[in-house]
């Protein structure tokens, strides 16, 4: 198993812990082939009923490694045109491993603290149930500039309105909001994170492996007939144009001059929220 991520199964919970801490858990190309490999094998374990998703560190993810991020765009943008086809696959590799969490037959459940935002999102809105901390804060910065939902979970968990009313801000959402518009299943007290997420994936294990991959099986064919696959195939494609836009290009081009850090405190300055405000440590 990779470094940035680590393993541990007790009482037929297995948890798959992002350790990443210094660099609030973002995503990077080898984080989530490492996550991709221990969703693989806790689906496939026979002692495993449940997936717990957790993070070291005072964030649960920050989203993606964007240093990483702009300078993969500044190298395909020197190609000068824009090859859409190779950028979805891109975006998809991604996408397809936070999927394996909505479409494995073991129920899984998400324990997240501090940043929950933007590719983090993503990634643990396709959990079963998400339990967060009352210092956790979700939402999506980037839709003020480069970027959009890719697993477009947020109309299907939390209702058309909530949705447009955060997702066309851009606006932070703190965990005890975020209970209770729906976004997530509780909000808890900081310092019974583990232990409260841990219990409910111990309760999920009392049930037969069958009972809770047909009942898993059946809420999520709720949303299936909605028309979720073709949401998150829009979703992810829509990400790369938004990164391909006249503003998206500026706002790479201003991170190469001024480093990544500083342009998303320019681009949240006006709203006084995410990366104009100084960092946590815990």
């Amino acid at each position: 198993m990779s470094d940035c991520i680590r393993t541990e199964t007790e009482a037929g919970v297995r948890s798959i812990v992002l350790a990443r801490p210094e660099q609030y858990n973002t995503i990077t190309p080898e984080l989530r082939d490492a996550l991709s490999a221990a969703i693989d094998d806790a689906d496939a374990d026979p002692a495993v009923r449940v997936m717990l998703l957790r993070a070291d560190g005072p964030a649960f993810c920050a989203g993606y490694g964007l240093d990483w991020s702009t300078e993969y765009q500044a190298g395909a943008e020197a190609e000068q045109v824009w090859d859409s086809a190779k950028d979805f696959r891109m975006m998809s590799g991604f996408v397809d491993v936070y999927l394996k969490f909505w479409y494995a037959a073991k129920p899984t459940i998400a324990a997240v603290q501090g940043w929950c935002i933007a590719g983090g999102t993503d990634m643990v809105l396709c959990t079963d149930v998400i339990v967060a901390a009352e210092n956790a804060v979700f939402g999506y910065p980037p839709s003020r500039v480069w970027g959009t939902p890719t697993t477009a979970m947020w109309v299907y968990r939390m209702g058309f309105e909530k949705a447009k009313r955060y997702l066309l801000t851009g606006d932070e959402i703190p965990a005890r909001t975020a209970a209770e518009i729906g976004l997530i299943g509780e909000c808890v007290p900081d310092d019974r994170l583990t232990e409260h997420a841990f219990g409910l994936a111990e309760r999920m294990a009392k049930l037969p492996g069958n009972q809770l991959e047909m009942l898993k099986l059946l809420c999520n064919q709720t949303v299936e007939n909605m028309g979720f696959a073709s949401s998150r195939t829009l979703g992810t494609f829509l990400d790369g144009v938004a990164r391909h836009t006249g503003e998206g290009q500026a706002f790479v081009a201003r991170a190469g001059q001024v480093g990544f850090r500083q342009a998303v405190r320019e681009r949240d300055e006006p709203f006084g929220d995410y990366g104009s405000r100084p960092r946590r440590e815990n």
